[in-house]
């Protein structure tokens, strides 16, 4: 794993296909263990499930990545998604860590972004009263 393939991983325009079972199975351990704000999965089948899921509840998906750092078997990757759901574009920052086996496969995958602004901020009403509660909290 360079930092070549973990862009290529993590870059994904709007209007491209997400990539195809196949090309998971090739870069993640069978027994990966995934993990981000809203979920925990185990294994390559269940990650795949996750990948399709958030690809069909979206109009369109974006991703593009940022700063790569690898030292080892780790690796971190700043990255911004753009998910596009009824009109409506969220946007997320986020950071990942991936950890490398043996054979340089993934075999832990760490999201860590914040969920709640982003899918919130833009929506009506509801908008309002996330930035006033982040205000609240963290002003």
């Amino acid at each position: 794993m360079d930092e070549a393939s973990l862009r290529a991983l993590f870059t994904k325009p709007y209007g491209t296909p997400a990539p195809a079972e196949a090309q998971w199975r090739a870069l993640y351990a069978d027994d990966v263990h995934f993990q981000d704000p809203t979920q925990e999965r185990q294994g390559i089948a269940s990650y795949i499930e996750a990948q399709k899921g958030l690809v069909k509840r979206c109009d369109d998906v974006y991703l593009t990545a940022g700063a790569i750092a690898i030292q080892g078997k780790t690796a971190f990757i700043e990255w911004e998604m753009g998910l596009m759901i009824k009109g409506i574009t969220f946007t997320y920052p986020g950071t990942t860590r991936l950890l490398l086996n043996d054979a340089g496969k993934i075999i832990d995958h760490r999201d860590y972004f914040d969920f709640v602004g982003p899918t919130f901020a833009p929506v009506p009403v509801v908008g309002g009263f996330v930035r006033w509660l982040y205000k609240r909290f963290v002003d």
